[in-house]
This record gives C-alpha cells, sequence and structure tokens, in this order.
C-alpha cells in the first residue's frame, strides 16, 4: 500500500489522493474491507488523553492525514507526508467512482433533514440507484445494533457515516465485522453538511493556506472555538515538544 509515516505514535499512510481512490477501488473490487480513518489536530489532540479513540483509530488499515496541521507538523519534524487528504474531497471523488462502477452507498448521520439531502443532491446529481439507503445520526446507545443490522441489510459496498468523534470511530471499529459486504467505510465528520449545503465550505485559497477550521469557526463561534483554539494551541505544543526532543515518533 505504500510508505507509512509514524508521527505522535500513529502510522499513518503517505499516500496521494489519486494513489488512495486507486487503493480503494482495486480492494473494492477484490472484495476486501478498508475503514479508513482520517487524522487533524483535534484528533490527534483528542488521542493523547482517550485510549479508546486512540485504539480505534490505529487499528484501522488506512490512516490520512486530514489536516493541513498534521501535513506541516510531519516537515516540521523531518517526515514529510505527501498532501492532506481532506475527508469531504475523498467522500466526494469515492462518491463518483461508486457511480462510475454502480456500487451503492449507505449514508448515516446528521439531522435527518440533513442526510435526507445529501441522498438528494447524489440522487440529482449521480443516479437513485447508488443509494442504499441512509439514516439520521441521532440515537440511543441501544439503538446501535438495529442501526448496524440495517446498514448491513441493506447490500452496501460503501459506507459514509457523519456523526461527531469519537462516536464515528467507536461505531465503526466495533460494528465493522457486522458489514461483510461493506468494503469501505469511514467517518466524514461534518461533511454532510456542506454537501447538503446547510454549511458553506471555506475558499480554496483558505483550504490550501491551513485556514479552513478559521472558516468554520467564524460560522459557528459559539460551539467551535474551544475545539480549534483550544486544541490547536495544544497540538501546536505537541509539535513542539516532538521537535525540542529530537522525537518525531
Amino acid at each position: 500500500m505504500g510508505q507509512k509515516i509514524k508521527l505522535f505514535d500513529t502510522n499513518i499512510d503517505n499516500l496521494s489522493v489519486k494513489e488512495t481512490i486507486d487503493f480503494v477501488k482495486k480492494t473494492i473490487a477484490d472484495k476486501k474491507q478498508i475503514h479508513e480513518q482520517g487524522v487533524n489536530a483535534y484528533k490527534i489532540v483528542a488521542m493523547q488523553s482517550d485510549a479508546g479513540l486512540r485504539k480505534s483509530v490505529q487499528q484501522a488499515d488506512l490512516i490520512q492525514a486530514d489536516g493541513q496541521a498534521v501535513i506541516w507538523a510531519s516537515k516540521i519534524l523531518g517526515r514529510p507526508l505527501k498532501e492532506r487528504i481532506a475527508g469531504i474531497d475523498l467522500m466526494q471523488d469515492l462518491v463518483e467512482m461508486a457511480h462510475e462502477n454502480n456500487y451503492k452507498i449507505f449514508f448515516f448521520g446528521a439531522r435527518e433533514e440533513v442526510v435526507k439531502k445529501v441522498v438528494e443532491n447524489y440522487s440529482k446529481k449521480y443516479d437513485a440507484n447508488l443509494i442504499a439507503g441512509y439514516r439520521n445520526g441521532y440515537f440511543n446507545k441501544d439503538d446501535e445494533a438495529k442501526i448496524a443490522r440495517q446498514i448491513s441489510d441493506s447490500q452496501a459496498q460503501l459506507l459514509f457515516v457523519g456523526i461527531s468523534s469519537p462516536m464515528q470511530e467507536f461505531f465503526l471499529d466495533h460494528y465493522r465485522n457486522m458489514f461483510p459486504n461493506v468494503y469501505f467505510m469511514m467517518g466524514v465528520g461534518g461533511s454532510f453538511d456542506v454537501i447538503s449545503g446547510k454549511v458553506k465550505r471555506a475558499p480554496k485559497w483558505m483550504q490550501k493556506s491551513g485556514l479552513e477550521w478559521f472558516f468554520r469557526f467564524l460560522q459557528e463561534p459559539g460551539r467551535m472555538w474551544k475545539r480549534y483554539l483550544v486544541t490547536n494551541s495544544k497540538f501546536i505544543w505537541l509539535v513542539v515538544k516532538k521537535r525540542i526532543s529530537g522525537c518525531n515518533s
């Protein structure tokens, strides 16, 4: 699959976007299963104190840098990654790939009106046959097994889960064995909100300059200030400590 770069005790796959798409296509064609995990500054900081999250991420089959800060850190620590694999962009590319290869997708997460709009948008852009099923992301712990069964019964080959971290990581890690016909699965966080049109995505120049988080913060400062401002400061300190100690793992 290619070289892995160890950063913050996590082996991150050093693949380009094209290499990732090609790898996923081959894996699905071979009827093997991939659980993809994206890591950004927020998740890496959370993994330092959350053993359950750390385990669920490190057990994934494909771990990628879904955050420009991780790319910068890899360069500062002397182990450069090729490029950022933004979860929302990867999802968009894989939806198109699924359409071209007659695969079906299950969308799980967000509010009912949001995930329904995601399904409507993709059905219009591609084809309604693309949709294996969908389910909103509001549920009780007792509902999880039922939801997993619904996904399994849908006969989807791809699964996108848009619920908050670390819930999406725990769900996929715990239930992946119930999805023998789901060959690719990944958590996409708040991507459904963007695809549905509920939330605007940052302009390209902000994405490339690592300011996408700031654009998101400006839209919902009351909810996002701690996640971004506090967590980003902790991430910078993690990088500084690694740099000073000369340890890039």
